[in-house]
């Protein structure tokens, strides 16, 4: 004998189920993002994320098969590509860039979570790879594309390096950030950006 199904029950493929699928998997991604602010990647469990989030550990589980797949999910989503700026100066777009990224590093997550994932990336690679793909997406590809502009305009060289460039800005950022532990106050930060401007000045006069 077939049995009925139930009226108003909802199929395996329904909107209704779907929806739910894509609520519970935000909030433990929403949550998971939350302790890692709170911890760092070490202090992330999964037992811990179940109770917070109030999503099953066989669901999660069925979503992310390891701990180690959350953690990647939820750090490819620490944050969008930077604005560029474009008011047709180079020393106005580098500038306003490099405030930004002070700022992005002076408040949470970033000041939890990038250290965890640099120290993470040490023992696995799939999080190394991430890393670098992360940082590059949304703090050095935006320095890429007003230095490259810039370029074509023949503001500065052509053949300047980019990355030596890229690396004058964000390492004593970085540096200053979690090293020295001294402040990203404003003077630093637009002392930076002039810093890398009179290389490129530099490196003009020589052409």
């Amino acid at each position: 004998m077939s049995m009925k199904k139930k009226k108003g029950a909802s199929s395996p493929t329904s909107p209704e189920l779907d929806a739910r699928v894509r609520r519970s998997k935000e909030t433990v991604l929403a949550v998971t993002h939350q302790m890692m602010s709170e911890t760092g990647l070490s202090g992330v469990s999964i037992d811990e994320v179940s109770k917070r989030s109030g999503v099953a550990k066989t669901t999660i589980y069925r979503h992310w098969p390891s701990r180690a797949d959350l953690l990647l999910e939820a750090c490819s989503k620490l944050g969008s590509k930077f604005e560029v700026p474009d008011t047709g100066s180079f020393r106005v777009d580098i500038e306003a860039l490099v405030v930004a990224i002070a700022s992005y590093l002076r408040r949470a997550p970033a000041t939890k979570i990038l250290p965890s994932i640099v120290d993470a990336a040490e023992h696995d690679t799939k999080i190394a790879k991430l890393l670098h793909a992360q940082v590059r997406a949304f703090i050095m590809a935006p320095l890429y594309e007003v230095i490259e502009r810039a370029q074509k305009k023949a503001e500065i060289g052509e053949d300047h390096d980019a990355s030596h460039l890229i690396a004058r800005i964000v390492g004593p950022l970085f540096f200053r950030r979690w090293f020295s532990g001294e402040s990203l106050d404003e003077n630093f930060v637009r002392a930076i950006a002039q810093s890398a401007i009179a290389a490129t000045d530099t490196d003009t006069r020589r052409c």
